[in-house]
């Protein structure tokens, strides 16, 4: 089993910014050294709730506050952006952090359409052309007649991953032969034929001759069931204000959330959360991210833990790393 981490430089009331993205420097030196194998981080947009609207940039500071564990994008919206520039600034990241960087490109928007509209250069999302920008993508990164040439000149082990929560992107990632990552924290209804799909349709690329997925899922690890069902609880409000109000809210805590009494509508809203999230004891947490992994047949599960407080997501991330002895692997 191979694990990995999904950061989303999540941000605090009275905290900002800054301390976000302090703190997803300090959780990706932590999972480097717990033995995780690679540290991503997302894009998100027009939203006080995460602070990282540029995984690029972020990504290089990361890169210097590591020194060996993989960091890579979960994902670049590719339509907001050219093909061109995207492939310049990974394979500049290549070039400072050579063997480590993974390029994960996405066809979602990562905020609001309205957002969507004001990054285009002309106003117009280009989401259906998101086949073909990928196709192009490579083409800038892997192709000798490339023109014109990205410079500097990308390392040729430089990796594409396809994130998705549909079976459109399973499809894509299997014709172009790239590895696949389902979104299940997401699209918690995305479905073990996602997978599936994907590896009947593959087709051995020079990077990858054999398919490779990964599920990403929520991850709530603590030293007891009752502190993880108070994380899961606080989790579990917050997405709900999320769903109602948007994406200005703020954070509540786990003692504020304790409080809430969730209505018959809400618990079953939130049901449909149970098969993409492992909550409890290392122990338990273990046991389910096995099932889940077997249940998707996923080679590698990349977790997301948005604990309010940072202490509760280091200690979420220790535990499991503990469960799954990946230190030692990685010593090994």
């Amino acid at each position: 089993m191979q694990l990995s981490v999904l950061d989303q430089s999540f941000v605090r009331p009275g905290g900002g910014a800054q301390v976000a993205l302090a703190e997803t420097l300090e959780v990706a030196q932590l999972c480097e050294s717990l033995g995780y194998l690679r540290f991503w981080v997302s894009e998100h947009h027009n939203t006080s709730l995460l602070a990282g609207s540029s995984p690029e940039v972020l990504l290089a500071a990361i890169g210097a506050a590591t020194s060996h564990i993989r960091i890579g994008s979960g994902g670049i919206m590719l339509p907001h952006y050219s093909a061109y520039k995207v492939a310049e600034n990974f394979s500049l990241l290549a070039n400072l952090y050579p063997g480590r960087i993974d390029l994960g490109v996405g066809r979602a928007p990562g905020a609001d359409m309205a957002t969507a509209v004001a990054l285009a250069t002309d106003g117009r999302p280009k989401f259906e052309r998101f086949p073909q920008l990928v196709e192009e993508l490579g083409h800038y990164l892997w192709s000798d007649s490339a023109k014109p040439k990205v410079c500097p000149p990308p390392p040729k082990d430089l990796p594409i991953w396809m994130l998705g929560s549909s079976p459109d992107s399973a499809w894509l990632a299997g014709e172009l032969g790239l590895p696949y990552t389902v979104a299940l924290f997401i699209n918690p209804l995305a479905g073990p034929d996602m997978i599936a799909g994907y590896r009947r349709q593959f087709k051995p690329s020079a990077l990858w001759p054999r398919s490779h997925a990964m599920v990403a899922i929520t991850v709530l690890c603590a030293d007891t069931e009752a502190e993880a069902l108070a994380l899961e609880k606080a989790a579990d409000v917050n997405y709900l204000a999320f769903v109602t109000r948007g994406p200005h809210i703020d954070y509540v805590d786990p003692a504020a959330a304790a409080a809430h009494q969730f209505t018959q509508q809400e618990l079953a809203f939130l049901s449909r959360n149970e098969g993409s999230r492992a909550v409890g004891t290392p122990e338990q947490v273990r046991e389910k991210i096995e099932h889940l992994a077997a249940r998707h047949d996923a080679d590698e599960v990349m977790i997301v833990s948005n604990s309010y407080y940072l202490e509760d997501r280091m200690r979420s991330f220790s535990l499991v790393s503990e469960a799954f002895a990946l230190s030692k692997r990685a010593a090994a």
